[in-house]
């Protein structure tokens, strides 16, 4: 058998949890990060169509877009690389989905509870935990002002080795960390819906057709990681020639890969050298404060 493709490349992850052919990948998915109080028993999954024109476009989202049973609407996005902009992003995202629901002259009471999923394969928000999800709340008494508005993040590199594979989005980011692993192995032994998501990775990764579009799509996210790296070094050039925080300010947005930790520490060093405050490099770098202060020191 040839080797699996990476369930966390979008477009896989597409064919896997988006597939009509297999809503209760889905379904468990949703159950496992939403934990709702009434379980999720069935899902209309949308924009299932996966041509060769999103495929080769560096800028298209293969997002998976769903409603579910309890009244819900849902998108989930994965993201392979750190783009600086995902919280913007969601949130732009979120009310798009949000303010289409309704047509002219419609009730406000017709808007169902939307949620934006996101996957990250980098560490992004200053948390510790490798799940985080927002609401509206007030900010003295946090107090919530309505839950129709809910945003995840889901952070793979910040999952501890040893966390309870029991709980069901455990064992769904072990299944996109490595497919292949023990744990992964053991996991298709005594649930039904990894079992049949390792399934399709199996199939799609023994399908010439499959694998050509894959590494189309891989080629695509590369060009784009590419010019964004490009865009970095012009960006740290420009402030390091000029002093001023700004050239910095826009490379770091446009290309660092915050994820390559030996990376981050010389960009680190860098804007030390610079003078900028440590809770601007700790964001801009994706490193955590301590990492800072220990490197100012």
């Amino acid at each position: 058998m040839r080797g699996l493709l990476d369930p966390k490349m979008d477009f896989v992850f597409k064919n896997i949890f988006g597939s009509e052919k297999h809503p209760n990948i889905l379904i468990s998915f949703l159950n496992a990060t939403l934990k709702p109080k009434d379980l999720i028993t069935e899902v209309e999954i949308k924009n299932t169509d996966l041509n060769k024109g999103y495929i080769e476009d560096k800028f298209s989202r293969l997002d998976v877009k769903a409603t579910t049973s309890n009244n819900e609407i849902i998108n989930i996005e994965i993201q392979l690389k750190n783009e600086y902009n995902m919280i913007k992003r969601s949130l732009y995202y979120w009310s798009k989905l949000y303010s289409e629901q309704l047509n002219e002259g419609e009730d406000y009471s017709l808007l169902k509870r939307t949620i934006c999923i996101n996957i990250l394969n980098f560490k992004y928000l200053k948390t510790r935990m490798f799940h985080s999800v927002y609401r509206m709340k007030e900010i003295h008494t946090n107090e919530e002002l309505s839950d129709i508005e809910e945003i995840h993040f889901i952070e793979i590199p910040k999952l501890e080795d040893g966390s309870d594979e029991k709980d069901m989005l455990v064992a769904w980011i072990e299944f996109l960390k490595n497919p292949e692993s023990e744990k992964v192995r053991s996991l298709e032994m005594s649930v039904d819906e990894i079992r049949e998501a390792k399934d399709e990775l199996i199939k799609m990764s023994n399908d010439d057709t499959q694998r050509e579009l894959y590494e189309m799509r891989a080629k695509t996210l590369r060009d784009k990681i590419s010019a964004l790296n490009e865009a970095e070094r012009k960006g740290i050039k420009k402030g390091r020639e000029e002093g001023r925080k700004e050239g910095i300010e826009e490379g770091i947005k446009e290309g660092i890969e915050k994820g390559e930790k030996n990376k981050a520490i010389e960009i680190a060093k860098s804007l030390i050298n610079l003078g900028l405050d440590k809770e601007s490099i700790a964001k801009s770098t994706g490193l955590d404060l301590w990492e800072v202060e220990k490197l100012m020191n």
